[in-house]
């Protein structure tokens, strides 16, 4: 069985976007992470306005920011009660919503595509749904790794 992505593109941003870039980071996201087991998760593609309103809802932050993820799980060693797993045994993990006009902007600043900086994005963001963050300096440069493994994976078979 395989991995369950349902993509939601804003309006603005759909001839801006390919659809198969995006599955394939998070998919590579998956994979250098080690997961082996189908899942199902959801991606958006969205503006500063969604995002910016999403921070502040949920995170209660006033501003816009490049991606957030909404696990559904809870990381290992977590003091919550888990979830259930389903009849499906798809593990649902989450959505991760990532803003177009940041990710560009982004893109400028390190002089690459937008592309690049949407799949970086994008593997972030599942890297979070998995667990996986940046509060420490060893959390970092551990999460750091695995998005490198995923952009290097990528840009290689773009050249293939």
């Amino acid at each position: 069985m395989r991995n369950q992505l349902t993509i939601r593109i804003e309006k603005p941003f759909v001839k801006l976007v390919a659809r198969v870039w995006l599955r394939q980071a998070a998919e590579l996201a998956l994979a250098v992470a080690g997961i082996c087991h189908p899942v199902e998760l959801g991606l958006v593609i969205a503006g500063d306005d969604t995002v910016h309103e999403l921070n502040l809802k949920y995170r209660g932050v006033d501003d816009t920011t490049d991606v957030l993820a909404f696990a559904l799980s809870q990381p290992p060693g977590s003091k919550a009660m888990p979830f259930i797993t389903p009849p499906d045994n798809v593990v649902h993990l989450g959505e991760v919503i990532v803003s177009y006009p940041q990710a560009n902007r982004q893109a400028e600043e390190q002089q690459h595509s937008v592309e690049q900086e949407l799949a970086l994005l994008v593997a972030h963001g599942v890297l979070h749904l998995l667990g996986y963050d940046h509060e420490s300096s060893q959390d970092e440069q551990k999460m750091r790794a695995m998005e490198r493994k995923v952009m290097e994976t990528i840009a290689a078979k773009g050249k293939s």
